[in-house]
């Protein structure tokens, strides 16, 4: 299972950065989603900010950004989805 995470304009990026961060830990992945361009500015805020949390446990992330078509009030809207992962010590995990 893969913790999924909806951000906001409005989200505060250490509260979302704290979701992500025990998201990795429960279940090495997470998945990031942000519609619009304030709401991913603070998703990628959080996700630097967690990746400062997680280091601390000695867990190194990484992230990749994806297009997502969804539907929000009946309409179609595309949002930036970031897959954050565990990083191996040979780099990303496959």
């Amino acid at each position: 299972m893969v913790g999924f995470i909806k951000v906001s304009s409005q989200s505060r990026a250490a509260a979302v950065a704290g979701a992500v961060a025990g998201v990795i830990r429960d279940h090495q992945r997470a998945e990031v989603q942000a519609v619009g361009a304030g709401a991913v500015n603070q998703a990628i805020k959080a996700i630097a900010i967690a990746r400062g949390y997680l280091e601390g446990d000695g867990i190194s992330i990484y992230c990749v950004p994806h297009f997502a078509e969804i539907q929000i009030n009946g309409a179609e809207r595309t949002a930036i989805k970031f897959v954050v992962e565990i990083m191996n010590h040979h780099g990303p995990s496959t």
